[in-house]
């Protein structure tokens, strides 16, 4: 697990003055990621993670217009809900009942794309609904933006960035509000911001990650997870006309369906016994 930890880290980069008490501030960090078992790096707490989380939301949602009512932002709260149930179900040590969820409809048909900030808030971008198209098939964006929130990509990304930035201390992560340049690293690593809420790309590890996680939540929640296959099929063919701004921070198509082919089996078995069938 150890090991896990402190993997891609260029040590060499960093001050040998500061490299044994971020070396021990790494191993202190060290955690699992639900689900998947494989092993992480956090070096900031859940509170914190939720404080960042806020902020990033209250800043990507200032100047544009949330959609409260209607059929389709009652659509987004309701699947988001059944989202969030699914994971208490399926990945009990996650504690997604801890987060503080919200799910939100942005008015802005130009922009197909939805995102995550750490600690729970979720938000749909109306520019997505012509390609997800069902309830079915927007569960497939949401639980993949869920699943990065209850694997803490962000954080990983975040305490990452920290370290090969200098802006630790031995005890702990610098995070204090005042401190222009962690804020900075902060935002662009959770990759919050920017025109189209999602600025920067997760790793492909996190991307195939959320993908798993996010397949198996949404069939825990009811919803049938062979409608992942044919939303990305619909991204694929949105391309030809304007890549659509969820597929630019993401894997190829063909590579997200290959790998949702070999997981169906595992998935439709719990779509089957899904509680909300």
């Amino acid at each position: 697990m150890i090991q896990g930890c402190i993997e891609g880290y260029a040590f060499s980069m960093i001050s040998p003055r500061l490299l044994l008490p971020i070396l021990l501030l790494l191993l202190a960090g060290c955690s699992t990621v639900v689900g998947t078992g494989r092993s992480q790096m956090r070096v900031i707490s859940s509170e914190q993670e939720r404080e960042l989380g806020e902020q990033a939301f209250q800043e990507a949602t200032a100047e544009v217009t949330i959609i409260s009512k209607g059929k389709e932002a009652r659509m987004v709260r309701r699947l988001g809900k059944r989202i969030v149930e699914a994971a208490e179900i399926l990945y009990p040590s996650a504690e997604a009942e801890s987060y503080d969820w919200k799910f939100v409809l942005i008015d802005d048909d130009e922009i197909a794309n939805a995102w995550a900030a750490p600690g729970g808030k979720v938000a749909v971008y109306t520019g997505i609904l012509p390609i997800t198209e069902t309830e079915a098939g927007l569960a497939v964006v949401v639980a993949h933006e869920v699943a990065h929130v209850l694997a803490h990509h962000s954080a990983e990304e975040l305490s990452h960035a920290l370290v090969m930035n200098g802006v630790l201390s031995a005890g702990g992560a610098a995070l204090g509000g005042s401190d222009a340049k962690t804020r900075e690293i902060a935002m662009q690593a959770m990759g919050i911001g920017g025109q189209y809420g999602v600025a920067l790309p997760f790793s492909r590890l996190h991307e195939s990650e959320a993908d798993e996680l996010g397949l198996f939540l949404m069939a825990e929640a009811g919803y049938n997870p062979r409608e992942a296959i044919a939303v990305w099929e619909r991204m694929a063919a949105a391309q030809e006309e304007r890549t659509p701004e969820f597929l630019s921070t993401h894997p190829a198509p063909e590579n997200r369906i290959d790998e949702f082919r070999e997981l169906m089996p595992e998935a439709m078995e719990l779509y089957e016994h899904s509680p909300y069938r």
